[in-house]
C-alpha cells in the first residue's frame, strides 16, 4: 500500500517544507510548523462564457453607503458607522473575554433594527449545541424569532444553508473549527482556515450578505492561523481586557471602512455586556490626589480623547543591574524617556529600580504620554505630588525637546469637561484655540515642563500645609501666636 505524502506547513505564515523546522524561514516563527497531508493543486476555474469585462472608474455605479446598526454605540463607533454589507469582519480575543457574548448581543440588536423583508439573523456555532447558546440568551436577555441557530462546522453546509435563508447577517463562532471536505488536514490548521475563509469572503461578496466571523487568540497575542487571514477579512477587531477585571475593550487594528484604532470600552456584568459612555471618568474614578508618582495625560484613542492615570515609581535598587517594568505602555519607549532623564537632567536612574503603569488595564502607544511618564517618575523620584488639576501631554525627544501633537482642541476640552484647570503642553501646541476654563503652560523642554510641574506642585503643597496648620490653630487658639509661615 503506497504511504500518503505529508508536508509540513507553519501554522503562523503558511509556509510549507518537505520536512520539519525549528524555525519558520519565511516569517521567523519558532516551533510552529505542524504534519498536514499533502493536497494535490486543483485545476483553475473555467471562465463563464459571459465573463465581466474590465470597466472605467467613472462608470461604476455607486452605492448607497447603507450601514446596519447593531444597537451597539460602542461597538458600532469601532466598525466606523455600523456593519457595510457585503463585508467581511474578524473578531479576535483569548478566551471568555466575551466575544460570543458581544455577538450575541449585537445579532439580537440587528434583529429588532432592520426594516427590510430580511430580518433573519444566522447564528453558526462549531463550539456550543443550541440549547448551550439557550442558556447564554437567556441570561443576556435576548429571546428574538428572528435569530436563527445552526450547529455545523462544514464550510460547504454553512454556505447552502445562508444561501436558501438569505439572511441579514452570518456569524461564525469559530473559524478555528469550520473546515471544508476538499481538504484531508484537521479543523484549525493553516490550510482548513485559509481556505474556509476565503468560501466565506466569496460568499460575502457574491451575496452582498455581512460576514462577522470569531478568531481565537494564541499565546502570543496573534490570532491563530495564517497571518494571511488577517489580509483576506475586511476588518479586524481585537477584544482586550483581563479576565479578572470587568471592564473590557474593542479595538479596530484594520478597518477599511472607517479610521482604524477606534476603541469601544464594555463592562462585563452578569446580564452581558454594558457600554462605557464616558471612559475617561472611569479610568480616573480611584485616582489618588496627592500621591507622588501619578499624573495624568491626554491621550487619543482614535477620534475619542482619553484621560488616563500613569503611575510611575522609583526605589534603590538593591542589585547591580536596575529593574524596569512597564505596564500598559512599550518598553523600549519607556527606556528611551529614562535614558533622556538620566542624560539631559541628571536623575540617578542608574541606582533606582523604575516601574511605570497605565491604570485600567489600557495600553497606550500614542507619543503624547511621553511626557507624562517623564513627569511621573521625576516626582516619584523627588516624593513630590503633582497638582491633581494638571493634565499633561506631548512627544519627548532625545534632545530632550517637548515636540507638538495633533488634535489639541480634542485633548483640552475632554479635560476641561472634567474639571481639569491647568495643562502643560508643548509650546507650539499653544496656538491652538483656547478652551475655557483651562489655564495653559506652553514648555519647549523636559527640564522647563518639570520646573512648571514640580515647582507648582511644591508650592501647592505648602500652600495646603499652611492652611491645615490653620484649621488645627483655629481648634487651639493658644497656639496660634505660635505659627510661623515658611517662605
Amino acid at each position: 500500500m503506497r504511504k500518503a505524502k505529508s508536508v509540513f506547513a507553519c501554522q503562523g505564515c503558511g509556509h510549507h517544507a518537505a520536512k520539519w523546522l525549528g524555525r519558520c524561514p519565511d516569517c521567523g516563527t519558532w516551533n510552529s510548523f505542524v504534519e498536514e497531508p499533502a493536497v494535490a493543486v486543483r485545476s483553475g476555474r473555467a471562465v463563464p462564457a459571459a465573463a465581466q469585462l474590465p470597466l472605467p472608474l467613472a462608470q461604476v455605479a455607486r452605492e448607497q453607503d447603507e450601514r446596519l446598526s447593531t444597537g451597539i454605540g460602542e461597538l458600532d463607533r469601532v466598525l466606523g458607522g455600523g456593519i457595510v454589507k457585503g463585508s467581511l469582519v474578524l473578531i479576535g480575543g483569548d478566551p471568555g473575554i466575551g466575544k460570543s457574548t458581544l455577538l450575541l448581543q449585537a445579532v439580537a440588536g440587528l434583529s429588532r433594527l432592520c426594516h427590510d423583508a430580511r430580518k433573519a439573523v444566522l447564528y453558526v456555532s462549531g463550539e456550543e449545541s443550541a440549547s448551550q447558546l439557550r442558556m447564554r440568551s437567556d441570561r443576556l436577555g435576548v429571546q428574538s424569532q428572528d435569530v436563527y441557530i445552526l450547529t455545523e462546522t462544514a464550510v460547504e453546509l454553512i454556505r447552502e444553508q445562508a444561501t436558501r435563508m438569505q439572511p441579514r447577517v452570518l456569524v461564525v463562532d469559530s473559524i478555528q473549527t469550520v473546515f471544508t471536505a476538499e481538504l484531508a488536514s484537521a479543523p484549525g490548521s493553516v490550510g482548513q482556515v485559509r481556505e474556509s475563509t476565503a468560501q466565506l469572503m466569496t460568499l460575502a461578496k457574491s451575496q452582498n450578505l455581512p460576514i462577522l466571523i470569531i478568531g481565537h487568540v494564541t499565546k502570543e497575542g496573534a490570532i491563530a492561523g495564517p497571518r494571511v487571514l488577517e489580509h483576506m477579512v475586511d476588518t479586524v477587531l481585537y477584544f482586550e481586557g483581563e479576565r479578572h477585571h470587568v471592564y473590557r475593550i474593542l479595538r479596530a487594528v484594520k478597518n477599511r471602512f472607517g479610521p482604524a484604532n477606534e476603541i469601544g470600552v464594555f463592562e462585563m456584568r452578569q446580564a452581558g455586556l454594558v457600554e462605557v459612555e464616558s471612559p475617561s471618568e472611569l479610568f480616573l474614578a480611584e485616582r489618588p490626589l496627592h500621591a507622588s508618582g501619578s499624573t495624568v495625560v491626554a491621550s487619543l484613542e482614535g477620534s475619542r480623547p482619553l484621560l488616563v492615570e500613569l503611575q510611575a515609581l522609583g526605589s534603590p535598587s538593591g542589585f547591580g543591574t536596575p529593574r524596569r517594568v512597564a505596564n500598559g505602555i512599550d518598553y523600549q519607549r519607556m527606556a528611551l524617556l529614562l535614558a533622556v532623564l538620566e542624560k539631559r537632567l541628571g536623575l540617578p536612574l542608574q541606582e533606582h529600580d523604575v516601574y511605570v503603569n497605565v491604570v485600567g488595564g489600557l495600553h497606550i502607544d500614542e507619543p503624547a504620554i511621553d511626557l507624562g511618564v517623564i513627569t511621573a517618575v521625576a516626582s516619584s523620584l523627588r516624593d513630590v505630588p503633582i497638582d491633581p488639576e494638571l493634565v499633561v501631554f506631548g512627544e519627548v525627544g532625545l534632545t530632550g525637546e517637548v515636540r507638538a501633537v495633533g488634535q489639541v482642541e480634542t485633548r483640552l476640552r475632554e479635560a476641561a469637561k472634567l474639571g481639569f484647570r491647568r495643562c502643560v503642553l508643548p509650546l507650539a501646541n499653544c496656538q491652538a484655540p483656547e478652551v475655557a476654563g483651562i489655564e495653559l503652560s506652553g514648555v519647549r523642554t523636559v527640564a522647563e515642563a518639570l520646573q512648571v510641574v514640580l515647582q507648582n506642585a511644591a508650592c501647592g503643597m505648602q500652600n495646603a500645609e499652611w492652611k491645615r496648620r490653620e484649621m488645627r490653630s483655629d481648634q487651639r487658639p493658644d497656639s496660634r501666636s505660635r505659627l510661623v509661615r515658611s517662605e
